[in-house]
């Protein structure tokens, strides 16, 4: 019996320091991970700089000028629009929106100073899109929305040289 105790303390103990060695060695990784300079370890967060509109023959299009390489995005139809971090609605009219958020990307610098020039709110009279606001720029995601009267069909792509996001909702030929 004392024998068997004495083994589960020494058990005990063993495991203790193989614990203490592993956390040091995890403390010590991030420790080193942490030194490493940001522009080392990353590459520059992509910075929306315009967004803008057109109207063509079968579809309106939205299009968000970009500084950098084009980010993660997702565009996807909403009950409403609100304003990032505060949450408070948009005031575009319409009865159908779509939300475009990028991912990782800012509107402004490293200063903190706003990049991006174009529309916060606008109201827009083409055949599909009426609306169209910056609704964020907050940790790292930058959103817009856009507003319709109709449910959108859209397609998306990217443009390069310079670098574009596009949106594209489609509508009856008016030409």
């Amino acid at each position: 019996m004392l024998r068997h105790l004495i083994r589960s303390v020494r058990d005990s103990v063993h495991h203790r320091r193989r614990l203490a060695a592993v956390t040091a060695g995890v403390l010590l990784t991030a420790g080193f991970g942490l030194a490493v300079p940001a522009s080392a370890s990353a590459t520059a967060t992509p910075l929306v700089t315009n967004a803008r509109w057109g109207g063509h023959c079968t579809y309106d299009r939205i299009v968000i000028d970009l500084q950098g390489s084009v980010p993660g995005v997702t565009v996807t139809p909403v009950s409403e629009l609100v304003y990032d971090g505060s949450g408070k609605p948009v005031p575009l009219a319409g009865s159908y929106f779509l939300e475009i958020r990028l991912h990782p990307a800012a509107a402004h610098d490293e200063a903190g100073n706003s990049v991006y020039t174009g529309p916060r709110l606008q109201k827009i009279y083409l055949s599909k899109l009426k609306g169209l606001a910056f609704t964020g720029d907050f940790e790292g995601y930058v959103s817009f929305g856009a507003a319709f009267d109709t449910a959108p069909q859209f397609t998306t792509s990217t443009l390069h040289s310079p670098e574009r996001y596009v949106v594209d909702i489609a509508h009856p030929n008016t030409c």
